[in-house]
């Protein structure tokens, strides 16, 4: 099992380059960082009957990153999650391809379709067709990554016969994960991605149904994950659970289900609580490493 952080960085949390230093010194494998572009002030909140200033607050991903990469050599950089159809999918495969150059190798890609209809909106996408503009990007990505000349046409993303450097560093292309819950994620995952990301749950009320996965389903949903790449004749999908805390008994279920890596929060309201919570999240792993 492999551990990682994650944070929502903003100007009042801990900065992207001094928690990525201390997260690699104290061994954890991965550090990830969210993305709101911004909260248009009539989003209903699923949460709590306010947006959380975190929220509005995040820094770019990339650019974070990019800072974290600065001053680390080791562990590995990535987004939960970027929100790709906010993104025009040149610029967000240059973005990936860079941000692995300068890493040497480091980015882990982890997409998702976003939960806000206005801030979806004000992108000028329609909510309604956001998992298939996920889809489209994401291959028109891999297009760009992998191809000399370069070109995708789908229904709703087009691009010409074109050059684009660099290259990722990583062969073919950073791990893409998918994150999601719900009836059509695992055929999301085997479809385009190289893992999923689902945030899990072990206490479970049906208000969580397709936001996030319970701890006593993802045994089922594994199996249909396993199926499905068989069926497709394709290789293994990993998966990066986040959601549960660092206790044994989660960690032990599961490694026994297979799950390569696990991803426990990191609080954003200031530096000290962010290092004092990585240093509580080291101590508890531990004896695992």
């Amino acid at each position: 099992m492999k551990f990682g952080v994650s944070i929502f960085v903003t100007h009042f949390s801990a900065g992207p380059a001094e928690i990525a230093a201390e997260a690699e010194r104290l061994g954890f494998e991965s550090l990830f960082v969210s993305e709101h572009s911004h909260i248009p002030v009539d989003t209903k909140f699923p949460l709590s009957d306010d947006v959380p200033m975190a929220y509005r607050s995040m820094l770019d991903p990339f650019v974070a990153l990019g800072a974290a990469a600065a001053v680390t050599r080791r562990i590995k950089l990535g987004t939960a999650i970027c929100i790709v159809p906010q993104h025009d999918p040149i610029h967000c495969a240059k973005a990936i391809s860079t941000l692995d150059q300068i890493s040497g190798g480091r980015v882990v890609f982890g997409v998702g379709a976003g939960w806000n209809p206005p801030e979806m909106e004000n992108h000028g996408v329609a909510f309604a067709t956001r998992f298939k503009i996920m889809r489209e990007r994401v291959e028109a990505m891999k297009r760009l990554w992998t191809e000399e000349e370069a070109e995708y046409h789908g229904e709703l993303v087009n691009i010409s016969r074109s050059w684009q450097w660099p290259k990722p560093v990583q062969t073919p292309h950073p791990p893409i994960l998918v994150a999601g819950a719900g009836a059509g994620i695992i055929k999301r995952v085997v479809g385009y991605g190289d893992g999923w990301m689902p945030v899990v749950a072990a206490q479970w009320h049906e208000s969580m149904r397709n936001k996030m996965t319970p701890l006593h389903e993802l045994p089922d949903m594994i199996a249909q994950q396993r199926q499905l790449e068989a069926e497709a004749g394709r290789g293994r999908t990993t998966i990066t659970a986040l959601g549960l805390p660092p206790e044994p008994q989660y960690i032990d279920r599961l490694s026994e289900l297979g799950v390569e890596r696990m991803v426990f929060g990191l609080p954003n309201d200031g530096r000290d609580q962010a290092f004092a919570q990585l240093q509580a999240y080291a101590d508890a792993v531990a004896a695992y490493a």
